[in-house]
């Protein structure tokens, strides 16, 4: 992450908290989004199991955000935050308040408990993308991305040595971002690796980028 001081769209894994400190190594504090799908999950969890209402109830609050999120969806950026700002907001606040209300009623070492208090963690990352249009509400694209990597990752082991393992990583991350721009990957990487083969300047490196890329090239 050296170099990197924007925001950072991941799950509640504690393993990210070190990016946000000032003390950061690599440059600036991290800008952290959490995931309200993650956040949604936990009290699912609880649901299904006891069929808690308190748990009921903060489905249906987090289902009218993703009503409006279904709404705006394919917006541009300043049109997503406009809306978010003019009818989710409000809603956010409100969810706000009755999370703080349900942790004083119930213990934190319940199982309910266990998960307002894992929201409560991440509260303020959860509403970053209020203040972001280019911010999603979840990290679910992404994880649906890196699933196919994930399910493959013993193949990694495989790679001979780091430096094998950064090629294998590197190889990875243009495949995905290939298939995010609708470009396949077969015929990005050989339409690529024969223009640098032939001499493409470096100075002209964006030109061989996944969303630059054009079939006929």
């Amino acid at each position: 992450m050296r170099g990197f001081d924007g925001t950072l769209q991941l799950d509640g894994y504690a393993g990210y908290n070190r990016l946000t400190r000032p003390s950061r190594k690599g440059g600036a504090p991290i800008t952290v989004a959490y995931c309200w799908a993650h956040a949604r999950r936990k009290l699912k969890e609880v649901f299904d199991r006891d069929g808690s209402e308190i748990a009921a109830e903060g489905l249906r609050r987090i289902a009218e955000f993703y009503r409006i999120e279904s709404e705006i969806r394919g917006m541009g950026p300043g049109q997503r935050l406009s809306a978010r700002q003019t009818r989710t907001a409000q809603l956010i606040t409100e969810f706000g308040e009755w999370l703080q209300n349900q942790r004083r009623r119930i213990s934190s070492k319940s199982r309910l408990g266990e998960k307002l208090t894992y929201i409560h963690r991440q509260w303020s990352g959860l509403q970053t993308f209020l203040h972001d249009g280019r911010v999603e509400i979840d990290s679910n694209a992404v994880e649906n991305l890196i699933r196919p990597i994930a399910l493959t990752r013993k193949n990694a082991l495989f790679a001979g040595h780091d430096e094998g393992g950064h090629a294998w990583g590197r190889i990875a991350s243009l495949i995905a971002t290939a298939k995010v721009n609708d470009v396949e990957p077969f015929a990005y990487l050989k339409a690529t690796l024969e223009a640098i083969a032939s001499g493409h300047s470096a100075n002209r490196i964006d030109d061989l980028l996944p969303w630059n890329f054009q079939p006929s090239s």
